[in-house]
């Protein structure tokens, strides 16, 4: 816990500082939410197939998920979802022509999530 996903439509490949963007969410999440440092995992997915509305050509997606354990109220959370926000404006630039279309959201992790580290 924290557990992050940030799924990214392809020709942002070259645009996106992943890590930069990923250490600097990291900062935040502990800053907001009250995460251990060295608890914070990011996975990046990278997505072949982007289709907005009735146009195929010119958009990429960015989505991230932050999965956290229970307890964060939704002030917190929604705090949390602008800052992942900003920080993705601060590490993305996309190329010219592409219209970008960026979401997060902010989540409790189901009561089930158990994990462990060997």
């Amino acid at each position: 816990m924290p557990q992050i996903t940030v799924d990214y439509s392809a020709p942002l490949e070259y645009s996106f500082d992943r890590r930069g963007f990923a250490l600097a969410l990291h900062a935040e999440v502990v800053e907001i939410a009250a995460a251990r440092i060295e608890a914070c995992k990011t996975q990046f997915r990278r997505t072949e197939d982007t289709t907005v509305g009735a146009d195929a050509d010119g958009h990429a997606i960015v989505h991230i998920t932050v999965g956290l354990l229970a307890g964060r109220t939704d002030e917190t959370k929604a705090r949390l979802a602008e800052a992942v926000l900003d920080l993705l404006r601060q590490h993305l630039k996309p190329a010219g022509g592409v219209a970008l279309h960026a979401s997060a959201e902010v989540r409790d992790l189901d009561p089930s999530y158990r994990k462990f580290e060997s």
